[in-house]
C-alpha cells in the first residue's frame, strides 16, 4: 500500500527481458531497504530483488509490461517516480494507493496557469467510470485530484502546484506521453458492491429474523 506522496526520481533501464534496474542514488529510503521490500515505480508496486547505495533491481511479468509503460520507459531511459510501501503509523499525505495500475492514459494538453500548471488526460474506459470532480487519481504513482473531467470521464484535468511539478516526473511529460492510471480504491469497491450486491436484505426484520441471527 502507498500514499501517492513520491520520495524521489530514478532512472529505469532494461536489464534483460524480465529483470529492470532502477538507478537512485539521491532515494532517502534506500538506506532502510530490504531484499522483499515494495517499492511503487512510476505507480506500479514492485518487489526488490537486490540493492546498493545507487539503486535497486526488480523483475516483472509480462502482464506488468504489457499492461503499463515500463517497457517503453525502459528502453528510453527515462525518468520514474519511486516510493517506498507504506508503514504502520505513517502519514497518509495523499489517498491510499496500491500500485495495481488500471490503465493507460495520454497526455492531451499542459498549460501553465501563473506559477502553477493544469494537464489534461485522456483515460480507457476501464478508468473513466471511476473519475470524478475532486476525486484522488494516482497518475504514475503521485496522488492528484481531479479538477474537472467530461461527463463519461475519459477526459480530465488536473492542477499542479510547483512543489510536485518539481519532485516529480510531471515536469518531463509532453503531449502525447503515456501514463500508468490508477483510480481510487474506494470508488473501486463501491461500484462493484452497487452493481453486484453480495446479499440481499431481508423484506422485514421482525422476532422470527432476529432469533435465527443470534440476536435473541
Amino acid at each position: 500500500m502507498f500514499t501517492g506522496i513520491i520520495q524521489a526520481i530514478g532512472m529505469l533501464q532494461q536489464r534483460s527481458e524480465s529483470q529492470l534496474v532502477i538507478t537512485a542514488t539521491d532515494a532517502p529510503f534506500l538506506g532502510d531497504v530490504a531484499v522483499g521490500d515494495s517499492i511503487a515505480v512510476d505507480g506500479v508496486c514492485l518487489t526488490v530483488e537486490t540493492f546498493d547505495a545507487t539503486g535497486f533491481t526488480v523483475s516483472v511479468s509480462p502482464e506488468t509490461l504489457q499492461r503499463t509503460t515500463l517497457a517503453a520507459k525502459a528502453a528510453a531511459g527515462a525518468m520514474v517516480n519511486l516510493e517506498p510501501a507504506l508503514r504502520v503509523g505513517d502519514k497518509v499525505g495523499g489517498h491510499f494507493v496500491t500500485g495495481h495500475v488500471d490503465g493507460v492514459g495520454t497526455v492531451l494538453a499542459i498549460a501553465p496557469t501563473g506559477t502553477s500548471w493544469e494537464f489534461t488526460f485522456s483515460a480507457p474506459e476501464c478508468v473513466a467510470a471511476y473519475i470524478i470532480p475532486k476525486g484522488s487519481i494516482a497518475i504514475n504513482g503521485i496522488s492528484l485530484t481531479v479538477a474537472h473531467c467530461n461527463e463519461k470521464g475519459d477526459e480530465f484535468s488536473i492542477a499542479v502546484i510547483p512543489h510536485t511539478y518539481a519532485e516529480t516526473t510531471l515536469q518531463f511529460l509532453r503531449l502525447g506521453d503515456e501514463v500508468n492510471l490508477e483510480a481510487d480504491l474506494l470508488g473501486k469497491y463501491t461500484h462493484k458492491f452497487l452493481r453486484f450486491p453480495s446479499t440481499s436484505p431481508p423484506a422485514e426484520i421482525d422476532l422470527a429474523f432476529l432469533q435465527a441471527h443470534g440476536y435473541a
